[in-house]
Parts: C-alpha cells; sequence; structure tokens
C-alpha cells in the first residue's frame, strides 16, 4: 500500500459533492481529513488510477490533485487525533 494526498478546489458553489467524498473513502478505509479539501490514503491503486476513480464526481472547471507520499512530513495546529495519525501512517 502506498499514501497519497488527495487535494482539490470545487469551483461550483452550492453544488453537492458528496459523491466525490464518498468515493473516496470507498478507495480507502484508512483516510485523514483535517483540511477542507485536503485528504491523504493508504491505497494499493495508481494515482492514475485514484485521480480516474475520482474525477468522474467532480465538474469540468473543477481541480483535482494526487500525489503519492514518500512518508516524511512536518505540520503543525493540528489536534491530537490528527497528529497521530500522520505519525502513525507518514
Amino acid at each position: 500500500m502506498a499514501m497519497y494526498m488527495i487535494g482539490y478546489d470545487l469551483n461550483k458553489a452550492g453544488k453537492n459533492y458528496d459523491g466525490l467524498i464518498k468515493r473516496i473513502k470507498e478507495i480507502s478505509a484508512n483516510w485523514w481529513h483535517h483540511l477542507d479539501s485536503t485528504w491523504i490514503i493508504d491505497c494499493n491503486l495508481t494515482s492514475v488510477a485514484i485521480r480516474d476513480a475520482l474525477r468522474l464526481h467532480i465538474d469540468s472547471d473543477d481541480e483535482l490533485l494526487v500525489v503519492a507520499l514518500k512518508s516524511e512530513g512536518a505540520w503543525a495546529g493540528f489536534n491530537a487525533e490528527g497528529s497521530n495519525w500522520l505519525k502513525q501512517n507518514l
């Protein structure tokens, strides 16, 4: 399994993006979501496969980024739960 960061800008105000969030959670049962438009997931898919699965749930003017993480990170300001998840999974 690999860790991926997913980031997005959803540019259509008032649109329901529940399908996108549901799909992210379906792709990985082990996920982190403490920032509005950023997720970190543990997944055995490639970044291209993740992007393709998620792009079905966004509009053509939205932006989506999927990046493989290489196990090092630094952060500030997260609660204990968020920090602990990152420490245990990155």
